[in-house]
């Protein structure tokens, strides 16, 4: 009998260390290591005069410990619960404040220590800085004073930052945000014995519902949200708080341009178990400075009503907000259509107003013939009108005139038509502090912005004047070949000054202002050098390829420092994509990035492979395109094949890549591309797919820009699920998955399913979980795993492949 029981213990350690393979934390080659930890440069914030620039300094990551500390998930929302804040943040550790003039750095006194800093904002002359801070037992609020240096808590109460900073500058003098009412140990107990089980039900109303994560599960979920979610409004003039109002749950407070009237949303029970706290029911409301209330403007009911489909909504009021050219008028749209955007009507949306004191009836102020986006305020001649359709990936600018609804076609076109941007409007401010649309040359053109540029010599970032009677964009500036600036801000619209940031291969970004006008040199702001030395010596290049039906790709290729063909041969290769959704082959086919650019890795790049003898195509091109009448995605598969065929082919017949020695690589959606490939090609010698969906029919009401349901296509949602090929896939396929992503739709378990259905036919794979982490990595611990788990990987079954 005790051989027998031995027998078994034995038999069963056997079969769990098979069943999974448990390890301790590695680390990856040092040289991969050093590029992770490096410290990145630092961010950058000039006031509006341009006198002051503030610079912020981060660490690259935190401890699995810190992402280990207790949190709350509850309505889409992942709380601290010991401090009102949102778990999982990344802060500001360091902050330098500098004169531009001179260039001199100004100690600051009073800064909290250790800091964890956050929602910097300056006031609307640019004399003084706000800030969070965020310890173990609360969030604070300072204000640096510029002429003292002088940094100065200015809370009584610990704010409550559960559903968004909600910090906003008054006026010089005066803050508004919201504080806690209870102290976060006050928090409710779970009950052991609960009240009874949970109940959801539904009466034959329609309720489509994207695949969120961390909803609300329970009743006593229910009254910890609504717990922590509470706040009091307060106003904090030099110090001295006042409440506004009673105690609720904000979901946005914004102070009208004459600062005289608040728009309020709050949420209100019942709180729903389909959707995120964004979507339950609310109230709109306009109220005094006092919190007292001047007008409701609708009670909207929960978001479990939206109709499927991305241009579909609720037939209901939407995007409340101020005109930021006059006084106090609010307005906001409704759908003429009852939220069906293929209901054949003439107009779609209108976009209603109403002035103070609110006691009228709302002015149609104009209608769009597609779903109306937003507004870009100007004066009393011009705003600007965005709309389109995200299915027909459409969008249109035009020049609206307030007083009498006249919309004029300023530019149409396709979302992904990147040749033809126009950029986007330059703002200045007006009397009233709102930063609203920059006319120049007498009201004749405006400004506009370009901070990607692309082109068919790759991105060239430019500034245009756009001519409002010929509709014509004129280039006055633009990045020169060889490198890559962009204009970071317009520091003065009339004299042309210009804030830029500028790059090369070589060169690290850096900060210059920049004068059109007078043409002197620019000024050098910043002087940040290489965090990664080593990269120098490493080759980038923009490389371009057709695939098999013509259309034309491209991708960022890395190539080892001292690399020589003739020399080394070819090099074992990782391609690493995320594929995109075209309507139209042309835009497909252009030329999107630069070569130019200073090469910064975050956790995320396949870049760290090339200090270890890989050559990496990075953003390598997957498009996918509608042809013949169908939708992308109709063709998915076929279309991943020609793209990994067109890059391998390319760079195996250059002999810069060894063609029996390909890993494919990607994240999310580039994961779910990952799995396809192995599923459906022989092409690779491993995959490598981190945080992905496989099995399509766990997103049965769309994903990605595919609005089409499971029930409207269920032949395309079995087809695209490399869970529906597991056998097939016998490539070494390694699965990487946060054990707490919170990203809809790409739920943990898609890693496990398929990780059992390819182990379960005999293919060779590997499942790992990173504790603690969510859809983006933070974890100091966890990433330099990862990497090692990646490296060994590729090692194993590419570099030393046979």
């Amino acid at each position: 009998m005790k051989k027998l029981f031995l027998h078994l213990f034995l038999l069963t350690c056997t079969t769990a260390a098979i069943a999974q393979d448990a390890a301790s934390y590695q680390a990856p080659p040092q040289e991969m290591a050093d590029l992770l930890l490096a410290k990145p440069t630092p961010g950058v914030s000039i006031g509006s005069k341009a006198q002051w620039m503030l610079l912020s300094d981060r660490n690259p990551y935190p401890s699995v410990e810190e992402l280990a500390m207790p949190e709350y998930r509850i309505a889409g929302l992942r709380i601290n619960p010991e401090n009102y804040s949102l778990s999982r943040q990344t802060y500001i550790n360091g902050f330098t404040l500098i004169q531009v003039s001179t260039n001199k750095a100004t100690a600051l006194n009073g800064l909290p220590s250790p800091l964890f800093a956050g929602n910097v904002q300056w006031n609307p002359t640019g004399t003084k800085i706000s800030f969070t801070n965020t310890t173990g037992t609360g969030v604070d609020l300072y204000v640096i004073d510029i002429a003292t240096a002088q940094v100065t808590k200015v809370n009584k109460q610990p704010l409550n930052v559960v559903l968004g900073n909600g910090i906003s500058w008054i006026d010089n003098q005066t803050l508004l945000y919201q504080v806690a009412v209870q102290p976060a140990s006050a928090a409710p107990k779970k009950p052991l014995m609960p009240k009874g089980p949970t109940t959801q039900q539904n009466l034959g109303k329609a309720a489509p519902s994207a695949t969120y994560q961390d909803l609300i599960k329970s009743p006593y979920d229910e009254t910890l949200f609504e717990f922590f979610a509470t706040s009091q409004l307060v106003k904090n003039t030099n110090g001295v708080e006042t409440p506004i109002g009673k105690p609720a749950i904000y979901l946005n407070v914004s102070v009208s341009p004459d600062k005289n009237y608040l728009l309020q949303r709050k949420l209100r029970k019942p709180f729903s178990y389909l959707v995120s706290a964004y979507g339950f029911p609310s109230s709109v409301e306009i109220t005094d400075l006092n919190g007292k209330s001047v007008k409701v403007l609708a009670e909207l009911p929960s978001a479990e009503g939206r109709p499927s489909g991305y241009d579909n909504l609720q037939n209901i009021a939407r995007n409340f907000d101020w005109r930021d050219d006059v006084a106090a008028t609010v307005t906001w749209a409704q759908p003429l259509d009852s939220g069906l955007i293929k209901k054949d009507v003439e107009f779609h949306d209108a976009v209603f107003a109403l002035a103070a004191p609110f006691t009228g009836k709302a002015n149609t102020l104009f209608k769009t013939k597609t779903r109306f986006r937003s507004v870009i305020w100007g004066d009393e001649n011009i705003a600007l009108v965005q709309e389109g359709l995200r299915s027909k990936q459409s969008t249109k600018l035009s020049r609206l005139n307030p007083a009498t609804g006249k919309l004029e076609t300023l530019y149409e076109g396709n979302q992904t038509d990147a040749y033809n941007n126009p950029g986007f409007p330059v703002m200045a401010k007006n009397k009233y502090g709102r930063y609203v649309v920059k006319t120049v040359d007498n009201g004749k053109k405006l400004l506009m912005n370009n901070t990607t540029g692309s082109s068919a010599k790759g991105d060239l970032p430019f500034l245009a004047k756009f001519d409002l009677k010929t509709k014509k964009n004129d280039i006055i500036w633009r990045s020169a070949e060889g490198t890559y600036e962009f204009v970071a801000d317009v520091l003065d619209a009339d004299k042309l000054v210009l804030l830029t940031r500028k790059e090369s291969q070589q060169d690290v970004p850096n900060y210059y202002i920049k004068n059109l006008v007078l043409r002197i040199a620019d000024q050098k702001l910043t002087s940040f050098e290489n965090p990664y030395p080593a990269m120098v010596g490493v080759i980038k290049e923009k490389i371009s390829y057709k695939r098999s039906d013509g259309i034309d790709l491209t991708g960022d290729l890395y190539l080892p420092k001292g690399y020589d063909k003739a020399k080394d041969g070819a090099l074992p290769l990782i391609i690493w994509a995320y594929p995109r959704e075209f309507n139209s082959a042309a835009d497909a086919a252009q030329i999107r990035g630069s070569k130019h650019r200073f090469t910064t890795i975050s956790w995320a790049s396949p870049i760290y492979w090339v200090t270890q003898g890989y050559a990496v195509l990075d953003n390598a091109e997957m498009p996918i395109v509608a042809a013949n009448g169908k939708k992308p995605n109709d063709t998915f598969v076929d279309q991943l094949k020609m793209n990994a065929e067109a890059a391998i082919n390319n760079l195996a017949g250059q002999g810069i890549a060894d063609k029996n020695r390909v890993a494919v690589g990607g994240h999310s959606y580039g994961a779910f591309m990952t799995a396809n490939l192995l599923a459906h090609t022989n092409l690779f010698k491993a995959g490598l797919a981190r945080s992905g969906a496989y099995n399509r029919t766990l997103t049965p009401f769309g994903f990605q820009n595919e609005d089409r349901t499971y029930w409207d296509a269920p032949q395309l949602y079995f087809e695209m699920s490399p869970f529906s090929y597991a056998n097939k896939i016998k490539t070494p396929l390694l699965l990487i998955h946060g054990d707490s992503d919170d990203n809809p739709g790409t739920f943990p378990i898609n890693s496990e399913r398929l990780f059992n259905a390819v182990k379960g036919f005999g293919g060779t794979t590997r499942l790992v979980f990173l504790p603690y982490e969510a859809h983006s990595y933070k974890g100091k611990e966890n990433i330099l795993h990862m990497l090692w788990e990646m490296n060994a990987w590729l090692d194993t079954y590419v570099k030393k492949a046979k």
